[in-house]
């Protein structure tokens, strides 16, 4: 390593059981289609281990959310290092999705909330029900962590604007076209969602929108550069996106990459970026 990492936490890590809950979208992915369970996660993460980490849901069976969040409550009885759920909910009922909302506020382990929008379009992002749900975040004191696409990122940016007192996660930076060459679309759009002060990045995810069997840490760096300077050292945060990036890179690799293209300035920002940062906005 070009620099060691500070003790750290990750902000982005997958569970899954396929033997206990459905997960219709591994289907075409034959290679993660069997159980990632905490053994596997510690296996792929032996030599440079996390100290905390952050269950982020994993777009399970509609029906099975509340049965997802409660098999990770279970796990975190034998793993002292999940300390936080990213769960989902259904914002777009908007007031009605309060009682979903309270039943996940009874769960201390609960930090947040991910309704993916990644496969959604701009009119869904900006409808009136879907705002009244995020708005309820606050509430709770919930993050919402936004699992886009590069091309959603104007539409984001107008919804992060009329919910100003809910924390946004950005994840994966909000992945770009790294493999079609759109740092320039993307850059664009990304600059006035990170003048949203109410809005953070995680460092994750960007080795799985370049060439999967071919990318270099060269072809990443201008996109590292540019999420850095637009958010600064307060509002990064590392994530692994463990296992869904092994379909690109290892979990040595990739915390590797992000030691060297991170644009540091000194151990400070280092461990904001790798801990102090995550400990902030997930209260963990």
């Amino acid at each position: 390593m070009t620099r060691d990492a500070p003790a750290f936490v990750d902000t982005h890590v997958h569970l899954w059981d396929t033997k206990r809950l459905h997960y219709p979208w591994l289907a075409d992915l034959p290679s993660l289609n069997r159980p990632m369970l905490p053994v596997d996660f510690s296996a792929a993460a032996s030599a440079v281990t996390p100290s905390k980490f952050i269950f982020v849901e994993c777009a399970c069976d509609p029906n099975q959310r509340a049965a997802e969040v409660e098999w990770i409550s279970g796990v975190a009885k034998s793993e002292p290092r999940l300390k936080g759920i990213v769960a989902h909910a259904p914002l777009e009922l908007g007031k009605a999705v309060r009682k979903d909302l309270e039943r996940l506020a009874r769960n201390p382990l609960v930090k947040g909330i991910r309704r993916n929008l990644q496969g959604e379009s701009h009119d869904f992002l900006n409808q009136a029900g879907f705002i009244e749900g995020i708005n309820l975040l606050a509430e709770f004191g919930f993050t919402f962590d936004l699992c886009v696409r590069g091309s959603q990122l104007g539409a984001v940016s107008e919804l992060v604007r009329r919910t100003p007192n809910v924390t946004f996660v950005l994840d994966h930076f909000g992945k770009p076209d790294v493999r079609g060459g759109g740092f320039a679309s993307w850059s664009r759009a990304l600059r006035p969602l990170a003048d949203c002060h109410n809005v953070v990045c995680k460092i994750s995810g960007l080795a799985t929108e370049a060439n999967c069997a071919h990318w270099r840490a060269a072809e990443l760096q201008p996109f590292f550069a540019y999420a850095f300077a637009c958010f600064g050292p307060d509002r990064v945060m590392f994530g692994s996106d463990w296992p869904v990036a092994t379909l690109a890179t290892t979990y040595d690799r990739w915390v590797e990459t992000v030691l060297q293209l991170a644009p540091c300035a000194n151990q400070r920002e280092l461990t904001q970026l790798f801990r102090t940062n995550a400990e902030r906005i997930y209260h963990v």
